[in-house]
């Protein structure tokens, strides 16, 4: 009967401590940690070490070290705690001079490091040259082949220079027309220049002198125009109006559209020339850069009469219109 009771009691302790055990426990999972000011709360005096987080006492064996990873973060209000408090501003701050103070300039300093500098040499009494064939080509005409050219070449400076003007056409191995002019260049701008000086026609017809005196230049890039005038041997004066044009299809490949008109104030039955618009020539090139200075190319031309000009043509029973093809190259030195 005793150890019947004894083993009640035992039993009924038991009971009562684990009833006291889950109150506990629930007492705790309702306390509203986001309402506790942790900022009031004296942690150092707190024997972390000697508290069971789950409401039983820590094992003496067991280290004075809270374990934070079993806490349950996500039910403290982190917005409340005062985080000035917890001495976080008394971290190690950088130094604000440097280890190794940097040595204030001196005027010595600045004269070594921007030293006084030479002015820009002046080119414009360097001496210089240019030969260019613009057009020097095979064309293929009516009454036979012809071997036509164009080139120009000047020596001097970028202000003063002597410029050679040179055309004309061979045809079946007769030269029909040729000429050779001497000019002298002042320039007036980055872009433009006056010219003047002499003009000789060799054919066709007997020889010929002329005074001339123009203008020359690039209004555009890549549109090079030039405007000459001639006063000749008994009263005869003529115009000439020469221009071109680069289309760079690609780097290398270039598109040259040519053109050309020639006016005169009289009739000339000797050299076939024609009072006013006397003549035309339009022509379209296609040339390939293999260098800058080497450019092979193929084209087509158009030439016409006009005026009292074609009626001296259609005398000698010639064509006043004329289609070529044409292929040459490009040379500059």
């Amino acid at each position: 009967m005793i150890s019947s009771l004894n083993t009640a009691r035992r039993v009924g302790g038991a009971l009562a401590l684990a009833l006291g055990v889950t109150s506990l426990a629930n007492a705790a999972g309702q306390m509203d940690h986001s309402q506790m000011d942790h900022s009031k709360m004296d942690h150092s005096q707190m024997n972390h070490g000697a508290m069971g987080h789950g409401g039983m006492q820590a094992p003496a064996q067991q280290p004075q070290v809270m374990d934070h990873g079993a806490m349950d973060h996500s039910q403290m209000n982190h917005g409340q705690m005062d985080h000035k408090a917890m001495g976080h501003g008394d971290a190690y701050q950088p130094p604000t001079t440097s280890r190794t103070p940097i040595p204030v300039l001196t005027d010595a300093d600045r004269a070594a490091a921007f030293p006084p500098l030479p002015g820009h040499a002046v080119h414009d009494k360097m001496l210089s040259w240019f030969l260019l064939f613009d057009q020097l080509e095979y064309q293929n005409a009516d009454e036979g082949s012809v071997l036509s050219w164009d080139a120009s070449a000047w020596v001097g400076g970028d202000i003063d220079r002597l410029w050679l003007r040179s055309e004309g056409e061979r045809t079946n191995g007769m030269t029909e027309e040729a000429e050779l002019q001497a000019l002298w260049g002042h320039a007036i701008g980055p872009w433009w220049e006056l010219v003047g000086g002499l003009r000789q026609d060799f054919e066709p017809g007997p020889a010929q002198t002329w005074g001339a005196f123009g203008i020359q230049g690039m209004p555009l890039y890549g549109l090079e125009v030039e405007a000459t005038g001639f006063v000749g041997e008994q009263g005869q004066s003529a115009l000439r109006l020469e221009g071109e044009y680069d289309m760079l299809l690609t780097n290398r490949l270039i598109l040259q559209p040519t053109a050309e008109l020639n006016f005169y104030a009289r009739n000339d039955h000797e050299r076939g020339v024609g009072s006013g618009l006397a003549s035309s020539e339009v022509g379209l090139r296609l040339r390939y850069e293999i260098r800058r200075e080497f450019a092979p190319y193929i084209g087509v031309t158009w030439n016409r009469a006009y005026g009292n000009t074609a009626d001296m043509v259609r005398e000698e029973g010639g064509d006043v219109s004329e289609a070529r093809l044409v292929a040459g190259i490009r040379l500059w030195f």
